[in-house]
Order: C-alpha cells, then structure tokens, then sequence
C-alpha cells in the first residue's frame, strides 16, 4: 500500500470518530473501564506472585549434624547432599555461626542467649536449598535418612500449607486476570460494534460503487486501533502515577514486615505497553469482526 493511500485512510478514520463523537465516547470509555481494571488487577496479581515467590525462594532444609561426626564423616555427608537430584545449594553453617545469626534474628531477647557462646548447645548444620522450593519436602526425607544427621528442620507443616495457599492464590489471580481479560474484549468489541453498525449504509455504498474490500476495512482498522490506544491512556497513567504514590507511601511500612513490592520502574512501562497492546488489539478485532458482515452486499 503506498503511502499516500495510507495517510488518506488515517484521515478519513480520525474525520469519522469526529462525526460520531459520542459513539467514539461510548467506545473509548468501555476500553478505558475495562483496562482500568486489567490493569489494577495485573499489578495487585504481580506483586503477589512476587511476594510468593520471595517466600518460597526463603524456604531452606537444616540439616542438623551428629556431635559423633569427625571432620570426615561430615565431608562425606556433604557429598552425599550434593548428590541428591533435587539439591541445588548445600551451605556448611557452624554452631557459633548458627548461635550469632539466632541472636542476631531475636533482636533484644536473642542477648539472653549471649551466654551460651562458651558452652554452646547447637549443632553444626548443613543449609540446603532445592532447585524447586515444592520439592523442599522430597529432599528433606531423603537426607533424614543419611549417616551422621541428627534431625532434619524444614518447618515441616507450616511449608507445605505455604505452598498450596501460593498456588491457590496464583490459579485464582490468572482465572480472574483471564476471565476479566475476556469481559473486557466482549464489551469493547460489542461497543465497537455499535459504532459500525450506525455506518451500515455507508459500508453499503463504497461496496456498491465498487470499492474493494480492503480499501473498505482499512479507515475502519485505524479507528478501531486509536479507540483502543486512547482507551488505554488514562489507565496507563492511573497506573504509572497511582503505582508511583502507593510504592512511596507504603513500600517502607511493608519492609519492616519483609514485604517488598516490585520496584515501580520497569513494571509500570511494561504495564502501560501491555494495556496499550491489549487495547489497540481488542479495537481493531471488534471493528474488522463488525465490517465483516457488512461487505457482502
């Protein structure tokens, strides 16, 4: 298509949302609704993964060592970790280590246990980290069974309720991301839809006197995309602005609590580009879906 033929079909699109301004009002306020919420949506359901994601990546196996153990029989544990499928990480972690961190984690009351530093009751340890945090469980059984470990801690109960809340949690947000997702194609391509249907008789007419299908569709395509791109601007901003003053405002609060959210750039640009995306998508199927059934005259 040369480019003059294109930039005579941008006009004539950009002319015809000016003629029927409140068809183009009715369609752009559905796409603005709908995405707003796509949108909102989409980043409560992000950070929620990532808040998840974070949890899991924290869950570790203690693998507490037998006092009996000579320097060589905890070699050859080591090793024998190392070898199970599952492992990813295995970390030596010593008992005055263990007695610091455990005074360090309770803060003012871990003081008390300043002490024991001479006569300390911990075990060395081994730290192992899985490849899957689902497979915490698995490995956690296999190395109980292993010469020279004393007893096994992984949070037994409390992990495995973890991770069914998480995967709950996820499948829930992705049905209702998809399910809103669809509602929100439905009423934008229905809108859309209105907006054609009221210029019947003109599709009838440039079919008539002989205009060809794709000269038809072509204005059409370029005002169903701008519907959709304008659609997706005040939703961008509401994102880019309200991500901004929530992150500010509440982020601190969270980190005492350990809760991070995502860091405001780059998750609000690859929102914005997504909802603009799904606009301009969702505008140019409803107005080609609608042509269609009026070019066979």
């Amino acid at each position: 298509m040369k480019i003059r033929t294109l930039k005579r079909h941008g006009a004539e699109a950009f002319k015809s949302l000016g003629r029927n301004g409140w068809m183009t009002f009715a369609s752009i306020s559905a796409v603005t609704v709908t995405l707003l919420l796509v949108g909102v949506f989409l980043t409560v359901l992000l950070n929620l993964n990532n808040l998840a994601h974070h949890i899991e990546n924290d869950v570790e196996i203690r693998a507490y060592i037998d006092r009996t153990a000579k320097q060589d029989n905890v070699d050859q544990l080591r090793a024998q970790i190392e070898q199970i499928p599952k492992v990813k990480e295995v970390t030596f972690l010593t008992k005055e280590e263990g007695l610091k961190q455990l005074i360090k984690d309770l803060g003012d009351q871990g003081k008390a246990f300043s002490s024991l530093e001479k006569e300390n009751p911990l075990r060395d340890a081994y730290i192992i980290k899985t490849k899957r945090p689902q497979d915490t469980a698995i490995v956690a059984k296999e190395v109980e069974k292993l010469n020279y470990v004393k007893n096994v801690n992984y949070g037994k109960g409390t992990v495995e309720k973890l991770f069914k809340v998480t995967k709950v949690s996820r499948n829930i947000g992705m049905v209702l991301i998809l399910g809103l997702i669809f509602t929100a194609m439905f009423l934008i391509a229905n809108t859309i839809k209105l907006t054609i249907i009221s210029r019947r008789r003109e599709i009838e007419i440039m079919k008539l006197v002989g205009a060809t299908n794709g000269f038809i569709r072509w204005p059409f395509f370029i005002e169903g995309f701008a519907l959709g791109v304008f659609g997706a601007v005040i939703p961008v901003l509401v994102i880019v602005f309200g991500y901004q003053f929530v992150y500010d405002s509440v982020s601190p609060k969270l980190a005492t609590m350990f809760i991070k959210l995502i860091p405001t750039y780059p998750l609000v640009l690859e929102l914005s580009l997504l909802l603009i995306l799904i606009g301009g998508v969702i505008g140019v199927w409803g107005s080609l879906t609608s042509v269609r059934k009026f070019l066979k005259v």
